[in-house]
């Protein structure tokens, strides 16, 4: 019975350490996150293996795992830039980027977990600066806005290139400009718009100006046209159709030919 305490202490103790070691070496690797192994004893950081994927893994216990999101994150910036002609501008963008999962290891070791302050933001802020200073104020107020933004993306993609992060979109939200450059600006947008109003309702009343004086100078030419071709023979005939259609009415009684002006039938007697 003296033996049983001298036996289990050691057991308690091993049993003990195992937990430990298990607890040390398990890592549990949420969803949209992977794992880099950093092995202690032979070579530091894994990278020509795929990192460890989402689930439940067992390391040395000496050996260290550091997890990172690998799902699409956004990172939001206010930047205040000069336009071509020196005023400052304030961009509001977005950036939509992740780490290339295959290279996650790379990404570690140049890099380490503070690559979006060391890489991501430096580069869109440049690429901001470098595209904003090409235009005036107005340009970027009204016409170039799509047109910075892709050139924004196009550059910021350029400088992150090799850097182990895959750039998706820049969206530029908004573009805030000094209060008197907007309201300037502002108003000689009315004032052009209200130009083209008014150059549209003048080529409007000369297209309709245009048409009558076709409308009528056509009737003109109609008239003429017809009064040359009618001639008193052709009238004549004209009027003795006519006449011969209305001697047949049931009220007309009498028909003489040739006894009107012109010589043009007369219908005579009426009920």
């Amino acid at each position: 019975m003296e033996k049983l305490p001298k036996i289990g202490i050691p057991v308690i103790i091993i049993l003990i350490i195992l937990i430990v070691v298990i607890a040390k070496s398990a890592v549990t690797i949420g969803s949209g996150e992977a794992g880099v192994l950093y092995k202690t004893f032979s070579g530091g950081v894994v990278t020509d293996e795929p990192p460890l994927g989402e689930g439940f893994h067992l390391v040395a216990p000496w050996n260290k795992v550091y997890i990172y999101e690998v799902r699409q994150q956004e990172l939001f910036e206010q930047m205040k830039v000069l336009s071509s002609n020196g005023l400052e501008i304030q961009i509001d963008a977005s950036a939509w980027f992740l780490p290339v999962y295959n290279d996650l290891g790379n990404l570690h070791q140049t890099l380490g977990e503070g690559y979006l302050q060391r890489v991501i933001q430096p580069a869109i802020r440049s690429a901001a600066r470098s595209v904003v200073g090409r235009y005036t104020p107005e340009q970027l107020y009204s016409s170039k806005r799509d047109v910075i933004q892709e050139e924004i993306f196009a550059e910021t993609k350029k400088i992150l290139n090799k850097q182990f992060v895959q750039l998706n979109e820049v969206l530029v939200r908004d573009v805030t400009l000094p209060t008197t450059i907007k309201d300037a600006i502002e108003r000689k947008l009315k004032q052009e718009q209200e130009s083209l109003e008014y150059e549209f309702r003048l080529v409007t009343a000369a297209k309709e100006a245009e048409k009558v004086i076709i409308e009528a100078q056509g009737k003109a030419d109609a008239n003429r046209i017809l009064s040359a071709s009618l001639t008193d023979k052709i009238l004549q005939d004209k009027g003795i159709d006519a006449t011969l259609e209305l001697s047949k009415s049931p009220n007309s009684k009498v028909v003489v030919v040739g006894s009107g002006d012109s010589g043009l039938p007369l219908i005579l007697g009426n009920n």
